[in-house]
């Protein structure tokens, strides 16, 4: 005969019930934790309560996973929905008086995020002191509800129909080199070209290939695909372009990361007439997951980078 289990205090619970409920979303104690504000061992020891009070196992551990049991996902399906009302009831009643705050958890592709959305962020802590954000620079695709962010900034053509995504600006790649590079080497009038060139690729999967577009007038496009080589592949945009200024091949850019040295005449624009394309997006986008009330910092946070990032990068062709 199993032991009965204690008498429930339901008053006593709900915390251990809302980190259930992170848990299943996250699969991950650590997360959940980080997400919480709490230890790992705080987070375990919420689970080991509420279990001691259900009587029943509702979280499988092993060292590599966390699983919850058949009872540990019944709990949660017949919860969380009202845990996600009590937030949105909250926020919306903090929002509505008072000083913006709270924390935003929120990641952006590295260059992006060093070069742009770093700096941007100085003049809206002045004028929003009580926001916090956590910023993650990772070009990997994160998934953002399963990860606890609250906003992500994309560089896409196509931002996921799943999420809520505003434009912020558009953008658009560039085949770059510097000057004394360009200087040294034969002319390139064409992109066939680029076969005989000192190329810098972004690392990915494969051989690398660049295609281009060229648009005539009354022309349908014409694509061309160029195979390419050079003493360099990275998987970031910075350490291709500092590459470039070092005079070491010709590399493709985002225009955000290509801008300032364009600027300066550091880099200079090679076959303009022909549009990389296939290879970056087309614009930055703030993505979110949808809820029927966006907080009130969230939606501060993207108007300041709609505002900040209008221009776009690049201010002429």
């Amino acid at each position: 005969m199993s032991p009965k289990a204690p008498e429930l205090r339901q008053d006593l619970l709900w915390g251990q019930l809302h980190a259930l409920t992170v848990i299943a979303q996250l699969g991950s104690f650590t997360k959940a934790a980080q997400r919480l504000g709490l230890s790992k061992a705080a987070i375990s020891q919420r689970i080991s309560e509420l279990e001691r009070s259900m009587g029943v196992t509702l979280v499988a551990r092993t060292t590599r996973s966390v699983r919850l049991s058949e009872a540990g996902l019944r709990l949660v399906e017949d919860t969380e929905a009202s845990f996600a009302h009590i937030s949105r009831t909250l926020n919306a009643t903090r929002d509505a008086v008072g000083q913006a705050r709270g924390l935003l958890r929120v990641t952006v592709p590295v260059a992006l995020g060093r070069q742009h959305i770093a700096p941007a962020l100085h003049a809206f802590f002045k004028q929003y002191p009580e926001i916090r954000i956590e910023l993650d620079l990772s070009d990997r695709l994160v998934a953002l509800a399963q990860e606890g962010f609250d906003l992500a900034l994309r560089h896409c053509s196509a931002p996921p129909d799943s999420h809520v995504a505003v434009k912020l600006c558009g953008s658009r790649a560039l085949l770059v080199a510097s000057p004394s590079y360009l200087k040294q080497a034969t002319p390139i009038t064409h992109p066939q070209a680029l076969s005989e060139h000192a190329c810098l690729p972004y690392l990915r999967p494969g051989p690398a290939v660049w295609l281009f577009e060229h648009q005539a007038a009354g022309d349908e496009p014409q694509r061309l695909r160029v195979p390419v080589q050079g003493p360099l592949r990275a998987s970031n945009s910075e350490i291709l372009r500092d590459a470039a200024l070092d005079g070491l091949g010709l590399t493709l850019l985002p225009d955000f990361s290509a801008a300032p040295a364009l600027q300066s005449g550091a880099l200079v624009e090679v076959l303009p007439d022909w549009r990389p394309v296939g290879f970056f997006g087309d614009a930055i986008y703030a993505v979110y997951p949808w809820t029927s009330h966006t907080p009130r910092p969230l939606r501060l946070l993207i108007d300041h980078l709609r505002q900040v990032l209008a221009a776009g990068f690049l201010l002429e062709r």
